[in-house]
């Protein structure tokens, strides 16, 4: 029985994905790099801190940890405060939880500002009891280390909590850490859809889908 929900936020409940995968070939471009092909596969399964230490061993960038990650925060800062919306049926699966007084948060690498921001302009913000950022934790979403502090704040067992994910790696994380998992799709992960459909226990196309898993 499903007793509680951890959500993933980018490509989850907001259509977000596009704008990380444009930002960091910018920033590479700002800096004189042109970007490997396959940077995007590299940097989602990192924090933001992992990310900015990446960029500047590998490519060799004279610059601070700090001002990488103050610069890619800027660069989808606008996108995330005026444009960016969310997934076609998040209100309607959130209402569902409501209704079954199912608590429910976000795990998410983003940085906390721009996931506040955001989630308060799509007015969702409170609905969440609370919110866990790659700020919060040591690790990205290749370690469970996220899910399980959600876990222990909502004080429910990992086998009682649903995790609705859409990336393959944040799915694998989750699955071998012993939580229900809900593949959702994304266009940005669709590579990934055979995979995710293989590995998570259920799959959907749209998020207000689970509400039919957690019925059963």
């Amino acid at each position: 029985m499903i007793k509680g929900v951890i959500f993933d936020m980018d490509g989850t409940l907001i259509d977000s994905m596009k704008v990380w995968y444009n930002t960091d070939r910018i920033f590479l471009r700002e800096n004189g790099i042109e970007p490997p092909e396959n940077i995007s596969e590299i940097m989602k399964k990192k924090t933001i801190k992992e990310a900015a230490d990446y960029f500047i061993h590998e490519f060799s960038l004279d610059c601070t940890q700090e001002y990488v990650i103050k610069r890619i925060e800027e660069l989808v800062a606008e996108e995330y405060r005026k444009s960016i919306q969310l997934k076609s049926g998040v209100i309607e699966f959130l209402d569902f939880l409501d209704k079954k007084r199912i608590p429910y948060c976000v795990a998410t690498a983003t940085y906390k500002s721009l996931a506040t921001a955001v989630l308060k302009r799509c007015g969702i913000l409170e609905r969440f009891k609370f919110i866990l950022t790659g700020e919060d934790v040591k690790s990205g979403k290749t370690s469970p280390e996220i899910y399980f502090e959600c876990a222990k704040r909502l004080n429910i067992e990992c086998d009682e909590i649903l995790v609705a994910e859409d990336s393959l790696h944040c799915i694998e994380t989750a699955v071998n850490a012993g939580f229900y998992t809900v593949g959702v799709y994304d266009s940005e992960a669709s590579a990934d859809w055979i995979k995710i459909r293989r590995i998570a226990h259920k799959t959907v196309n749209n998020i207000s889908e689970i509400s039919d898993i957690i019925k059963d």
